[in-house]
């Protein structure tokens, strides 16, 4: 088995290091099928592997090589497989394989082609990293490996001023979060003496009852210390309000970037991480009901942001915020295996909808604006049907994969008995609204009504090439029936081994209770508010943008100021602009010239060269060269001399 797991992190490693190092001799096409080939091998072995765990029931805890000993503490690096792990596996790899051969079709007259191939296969190497690791060392390093890939790839068109922007912007707001992740693996470290999942968790209830003494008065519970500091963490990497600024500016890169990296995989790392510390996290309640109330606002004033936006692939990314703030309210809920087989059925339609949006951007030549669309559906069938298929699945269409999974956050929310529940709970009720309201108006604005494409455009639009639909129809097939399996994830003991809910919290346990098989759930959902409310967002999107579409202009005008309010992101973009990055470079100014100008430079360097110059020239005045001076000074030396013996 070690030689297995080595194999499926280390093929696309070296893949990506060829192509890196010699993507020049071995040609695009060497770079592109040596990619998809260790990628594939990854996928494939991931399959192998899934079965042995899933069906064999096995579990794996591997350590492959000690990397540092100090003092009484070693790290190690190995892999820990077990159903959550392989689960992540397999997602990460399907969806890693199906954007590399859809980047074949979308990149193909890019200059940086071997370039991006590398990048995207080494993402693969670090996200399997990530979610195999056995411990929080090896942890980290997937962590950070992932971010930095992500600045490599938002950044990659590197000449496009705002490209920069968005890959800096990702970088510093993921430090912020990763600066707290850190300091919880350093607390981790401290209390549990070791760094080791299986130590960690063990003993996490002997040392629940420890406090950190923050002054005399103030005790601070480890626990909740320890669990706040890793969703910090969790906050940055998966994009949760306030840390969410970065993730709809990652859209600068290529689309193939934002389905592999910002749908499907690195931002779900998060909702990963926490789900695997769910020992840790089910100690304290206080900071569940933290991940909730931070959850259910991302999940619906991030989805009324899509709403206003023009942008085929900025819909999509806000959408995929709202998404995963639906996800972090199952963690906050206790519903873990919720969550993951929500992380599981978004990872396929979320994809799908950004490959999507990809196939119409190369369609248009690169226009992302949806008001200079529309009409596409008979241009672009195969697009069309896949997109509707996403967008089913998305909104949470009864019998989608989507439905399954988003039904049953919302109603693990509503039996939880945390006290944030009921806020969360009425808040991703709302949510349902507003994702099939600015879903559908994403696909009745780019397929449907009349084409407000230029004349050039209309004449040479044409479906995609096989190369770009054939990995939508893949991803098409998953977010129709991925929500099959809802019996085994969520209700079944498929997570027994990977994940612990405490007898007090008892949301999944209840909806059990009310699970009698998949026709039973669909049919309860229609007793419930939220398959009502996405018919109601679907007829409005229907009747604002193709019954009358008049009516948007001029509500915009009407609600001007929710709308400026929405249309610049409640202002927190301007905010962190003002005060974190323009605060910083005015204090930056500030040090410079009063610190290094001032002090540094002219007070100490300069100043005691100034000293010595103006005590110089005071001095220079004794030396005068007459002979009579030096006499005079050498007798007057001598009197000195001689009062002093004659006064002793």
């Amino acid at each position: 088995m070690k030689a297995l797991c080595l194999t499926i992190v280390l093929a696309p490693l070296i893949a990506s290091i060829i192509t890196g190092l010699y993507g020049k001799k071995i040609g695009r096409s060497g770079s592109h099928w040596l990619t998809i080939l260790g990628v594939g091998i990854s996928f494939l072995l991931s399959l192998f592997v899934f079965k042995q765990v899933i069906f064999d029931q096995a579990s794996y805890n591997i350590d492959v090589y000690e990397w540092l000993t100090l003092g009484d503490f070693s790290f190690k690096i190995g892999f820990l497989i077990d159903p959550l792990t392989v689960t992540m596996m397999v997602v990460v790899t399907f969806v890693s394989l199906m954007v590399h051969i859809y980047t074949i079709g979308y990149m193909h007259e890019d200059p940086g082609y071997q370039r991006f191939f590398s990048y995207i296969s080494l993402f693969t190497f670090s996200m399997l990293m990530l979610v195999m690791a056995n411990n929080f060392l090896q942890l980290f390093f997937g962590w950070e490996a992932v971010g930095l890939v992500s600045y490599l790839l938002i950044g990659f068109w590197y000449t496009r001023d705002s490209a920069i922007f968005a890959n800096m912007k990702a970088f510093l707001v993921n430090r912020v979060g990763d600066f707290g992740f850190l300091l919880g693996i350093g607390a981790v470290l401290a209390v549990f003496n070791t760094l080791d999942y299986q130590s960690v968790f063990s003993q996490a209830p002997l040392i629940n009852a420890q406090t950190f003494t923050i002054t005399e008065n103030i005790h601070w519970p480890v626990m909740t210390v320890i669990c706040l500091l890793l969703f910090v963490g969790a906050m940055g990497k998966s994009a949760q309000v306030p840390l969410h600024v970065w993730l709809p500016d990652s859209m600068e890169g290529p689309t193939p970037i934002s389905a592999l990296i910002h749908a499907a995989t690195m931002v779900t790392a998060g909702i990963f991480m926490v789900a695997r510390m769910s020992p840790l996290f089910e100690l304290s309640d206080t900071a569940l009901n933290v991940i909730l109330v931070i959850g259910a606002i991302t999940a619906f004033f991030m989805g009324l942001v899509g709403i206003v936006q023009n942008d085929i692939k900025r819909v999509v990314a806000y959408s995929t915020l709202s998404q995963l703030g639906y996800m972090t309210v199952a963690l906050g809920a206790s519903a873990y295996s919720i969550a993951i087989f929500h992380l599981f059925t978004h990872a396929f339609f979320k994809a799908l909808l950004f490959l999507g949006a990809g196939s119409v951007i190369v369609a248009l030549h690169h226009e992302q604006d949806m008001r200079n669309m529309g009409g596409l559906r008979k241009y672009m069938p195969i697009t069309y049907w896949t997109a509707f298929i996403g967008t089913l699945a998305l909104i949470g269409f009864p019998g989608f994969s989507g439905f399954f999974s988003k039904d049953s956050i919302i109603e693990a929310v509503h039996y939880s008995n945390l006290p944030a529940a009921e806020f969360a709970y009425w808040l991703v009720l709302a949510g349902v609204f507003v994702t099939a309201f600015y879903s559908f108006r994403l696909l009745f604005l780019v397929f449907h009504g009349e084409s407000r494409m230029d004349k050039h455009t209309e004449e040479h639009v044409k479906e995609s090439p096989k190369v770009i639909t054939i990995p939508l129809i893949l991803l098409a097939i998953p977010s129709v029936f991925a929500g099959l399996f809802i019996g085994s994830f969520v209700f079944g003991d498929y997570f027994a081994q990977s994940i612990f809910v405490a007898e007090h919290h008892q949301a999944v346990a209840k909806l059990s209770e009310h699970y009698h098989g998949l026709w039973s759930f669909v049919t309860h959902a229609f007793q419930g508010y939220a398959v009502y409310l996405a018919f109601a967002g679907i007829f409005c999107a229907w009747f604002l943008y193709l019954k009358q579409p008049q009516l948007p202009e001029i509500l915009k005008q009407k609600l001007h100021i929710p709308y400026k309010v929405l249309a610049n992101k409640y202002g927190v973009d301007e905010l962190y602009q003002m005060f974190f990055a323009n605060g910083s470079r005015k204090i930056g100014a500030f040090c410079d010239s009063f610190g290094d100008r001032l002090l540094i430079d002219g007070l100490v360097v300069n100043g005691s060269a100034k000293v010595i110059n103006w005590f110089s020239a005071k001095v220079r005045n004794l030396q005068t060269g007459y002979l009579y001076h030096y006499a005079f000074a050498m007798i007057i030396g001598l009197l000195i001399l001689l009062s002093k013996v004659f006064l002793q």
